[in-house]
């Protein structure tokens, strides 16, 4: 069996906390960055190693930085062999409504930055290492109905980034794919809070008539689905765009709810 590694960005807490354990428990060896949270993240690679017996790296460093993204893969590299599987989880989102005339430049940059410029920055610099293997797994995340660029009310910049990064998505599946590289997006629902650490054992008895499969997602829900897309069976699959929302109407619930 051939041993991979991961970089799962913003891998301490919510949904790449859940991913991390979901591929710890495949075997697969694990890079955690995280930026500022070393207890949580410490604490993270211990459970891990103790309980699965895999490798784990923490890498601090904020993303949104090319120079940072730059010293993570280096380090990445320095502590393994290779990084076969680059899950781009983290991205900032500001829960504030704004309109998109009242964003700061500085606003602005900094969701731009953070969802779309920080996977160009760690792709192009890790797609050479998964060419040289012929082979290699790249996971991006979205939000409803993403891949139509819909507008949504108040964010602007948020719902902007992701739409570029499903074009981008689709296009790395299209120019890697002679490398044995695929490329994926996983469009989460409206999945908050502690929802995002939970198992979805955890949703017996927890009913919520908002979400047409009757229950809650967890973080468990789109772990399951990345895990999948990493796998060697899954080599067919590329470029997709793929919902994971229970059947939510997740923007039509926002437009409600913000006027």
């Amino acid at each position: 069996m051939i041993n991979r590694t991961a970089l799962i960005t913003g891998g301490a807490s919510g949904i790449g906390r859940k991913t991390a354990c979901q591929l710890a428990l495949q075997g697969i060896n694990l890079i955690i960055n995280y930026r500022s949270n070393h207890v949580k993240a410490e604490a993270l690679r211990r459970e891990l190693t103790e309980k699965f017996g895999i490798k784990v790296l923490l890498a601090k460093g904020d993303i949104t930085d090319f120079e940072q993204c730059v010293q993570i893969v280096r380090d990445s590299l320095s502590a393994f062999n290779s990084i076969d599987i680059l899950v781009h989880n983290a991205g900032p989102y500001v829960h504030e409504r704004k309109r998109m005339a009242d964003y700061s430049v500085q606003e602005w940059q900094y969701l731009i930055n953070g969802n779309l410029n920080s996977v160009f920055y760690l792709s192009s610099l890790i797609i050479p290492v998964m060419r040289q293997r012929n082979w290699g797994r790249i996971i991006t995340i979205g939000f409803d109905r993403v891949e139509s660029a819909p507008g949504w009310i108040y964010r602007s910049a948020f719902a902007a980034a992701k739409s570029g990064l499903a074009s981008l998505t689709k296009t790395i599946a299209l120019e890697e794919a002679q490398h044995g590289i695929t490329a994926n997006m996983v469009s989460p629902g409206d999945i908050v809070g502690d929802w995002k650490e939970k198992n979805i054992a955890d949703t017996v008895g927890s009913a919520d008539e908002t979400v047409p499969v009757g229950r809650p997602g967890t973080g468990e829900d789109i772990a399951r689905v990345i895990s999948f897309l990493i796998s060697n069976e899954s080599g067919y699959i590329t470029g997709g765009i793929i919902p994971v929302t229970g059947g939510k109407d997740v923007l039509g619930k926002a437009f409600r709810k913000e006027n």
